[in-house]
């Protein structure tokens, strides 16, 4: 528990607003929208199904292979803005790469990064230092972090800041980071461990709302220093291979105010504050390895070393540490709470006559593999899922718990069982079985490393991503599947392009609220479509999009 000195408001709500601004920010920049772990120079979806790219008109013209001539041509398209449009950029990217190679243009005074979208915008501090830069783009290559870039200006004069915080005579001292794609617990210890080595942290606290989001503090002396390294060192980096990417901003608040020392926020100069019970004690350094070793036992591989931070002297820890370590792997949040880790959730709450195994399916397979599902006989309404791993259950619990499906809401918790049993099968009210088997369903979606990486975990939202879908269904469609399955219909379609070798289209639903998409996701999800003439059904996938609103 913490809230934020100075604001008259508790820190989740104003990191909420934050987060809310600065995605309103990245979209009008008119960057390309990637869905659901789409890459931009492929019309597929690797491991899983067909998907595109939604594609803004401003950017319709403009490729990433382009040639030197054409980039030069869309260059002045837009008028000539401080702030220019980065593509092509590689996964490892940090903002300090993006400095290291463009400050030779001119001076840098914001950098904003889009990492699932392999994308910036760079905000120079005169028109003339933004026109060098795309200028030098277009007639020989830029190297960024040793990949070619390519240059536009933006459409906005200037970044939307948080705050004007990102001021380095301010004396902002507190962060503001956003962890995407979570697929591993986010802890105090694991953000401690991040951000430590770079100056002293002073607090921390966790928000889970919008996605997983958290305040960072450190001391006042060194305030400015501290922020502005980590904020170029982290900007953009993975606590963990390809998940956990951290995008990183400047705070309004000053100070965190953290009242109890726990998973979700702790105060590193008050350790009596109801401390717990912390093992062997903090001993990782920085950015945690591959991934939780857990995973290399079933199959995922070794945990690899880090990458090295940038090697320009700004960035260096301030500590005295290597440049490549690997550290002890973290807890999962489930060992803060009363009960031992498991990989099986005890979901109550549930409709007695709408949900069903395969509607829980439907709905837990966003968080992880799914082995089992089962009803209890001797509690209506509660059923144990056994899930891939115990951080499957911790994703499942952070984003489902206290939703409402079909007007009664969830309690998904950890369960005291380590696996389910199939014992007391029976009837439910629906006429299908109480027991479903799922550990052999194509349909589950973390089954490699490859697979799990692209599924980008985001919070039940009001619009799905639909994809795998067979070019011939339209909007008219879809609107009596969902009216034949007396489920709530949607307000706003969206269809993305399709190349004209694509198999399956792909787009975007929009419904009246986030319930209203729970329930058609829960019924929906990998409905069957079939075609006239068409020897294989198509499976309709959908999940939670990263859009807010069309």
């Amino acid at each position: 528990m913490s809230t934020v000195e100075g604001t008259g408001q508790d820190d989740e709500g104003e990191y909420g607003r934050a987060a809310k601004r600065l995605k309103t920010e990245e979209r009008e920049e008119g960057e390309d929208e990637l869905e659901e772990g789409e890459d931009s120079d492929s019309g597929s979806l690797p491991g899983n199904a067909d998907s595109v790219v939604e594609t803004r008109a401003r950017w319709s013209c403009i490729e990433y292979g382009a040639g030197r001539r054409n980039n030069s041509e869309d260059s002045h398209r837009i008028s000539p803005s401080p702030v220019v449009h980065v593509r092509g950029l590689c996964e490892a990217v940090v903002e300090a790469d993006l400095i290291d190679a463009l400050e030779k243009f001119g001076a840098i005074c914001y950098v904003m990064m889009m990492p699932f979208k392999r994308q910036a915008l760079v905000e120079f501090s005169a028109v003339e230092s933004a026109d060098r830069c795309v200028s030098c783009g277009a007639k020989e290559p830029v190297y960024i972090a040793g990949q070619q870039a390519y240059f536009n200006y933006s459409t906005s004069k200037r970044i939307t800041r948080p705050t004007n915080a990102d001021n380095p005579n301010s004396g902002n001292k507190v962060l503001l980071l956003s962890i995407q794609n979570p697929l591993y617990p986010i802890t105090t210890d694991v953000l401690y461990t991040v951000c430590n080595p770079i100056g002293s942290v002073l607090r921390i606290v966790i928000f889970k709302r919008n996605g997983i989001q958290a305040m960072v503090e450190y001391p006042l002396f060194e305030s400015v220093q501290c922020a502005q390294k980590a904020k170029a060192a982290l900007n953009g980096a993975d606590i963990y291979a390809g998940c956990c990417t951290l995008k990183i901003e400047y705070a309004r608040p000053t100070r965190l105010n953290v009242i109890k020392n726990d998973n979700e926020s702790w105060d590193y100069t008050k350790p009596y504050l109801v401390r717990r019970e912390r093992g062997k004690g903090r001993q990782r350094q920085a950015i945690l390895g591959e991934h939780p070793s857990s995973y290399s036992e079933n199959g995922y591989g070794p945990p690899c070393p880090l990458l090295p931070l940038p090697g320009n002297s700004r960035y260096k820890l301030t500590v005295d540490v290597p440049d490549m370590v690997s550290y002890p792997v973290p807890q999962s949040s489930s060992s803060y709470s009363g009960h031992a880790p498991s990989s099986v959730a005890m979901v109550s709450g549930l409709h007695p006559s709408k949900m069903n195994c395969t509607r829980i399916f439907n709905l837990f397979c966003l968080y992880g593999n799914i082995e089992k599902v089962k009803f209890m006989k001797s509690v209506p309404g509660t059923a144990l899922v056994e899930m891939g791993d115990e951080y499957a259950v911790d994703r499942a619990i952070t984003h489902l718990n206290s939703i409402k499906v079909f007007g009664k809401r969830l309690n998904v918790c950890v369960s005291k069982q380590h696996a389910v049993i199939p014992s007391q099968v029976f009837e439910l009210e629906d006429g299908s079985s109480s027991y479903k088997d799922f550990a052999m369903t194509r349909n589950n979606r973390f089954s490699s490393a490859g697979q799990a990486s692209k599924n980008i975990i985001q919070p039940p939202s009001a619009v799905l991503h639909y994809y795998n879908v067979p070019p011939c269904i339209s909007q008219d469609h879809l609107l009596r599947l969902c009216t034949e399955h007396d489920v709530p219909v949607f307000v706003k379609f969206k269809m993305f392009d399709a190349k004209p070798s694509s198999k399956t289209i792909s787009g975007l639903l929009e419904f009246e609220n986030k319930t209203d998409a729970v329930e058609v996701l829960t019924v929906l999800n990998h409905y069957q479509i079939r075609i006239p003439n068409g020897s294989n059904p198509y499976t309709l996938k959908l999940c939670f999009s990263t859009s807010s609103h069309l």
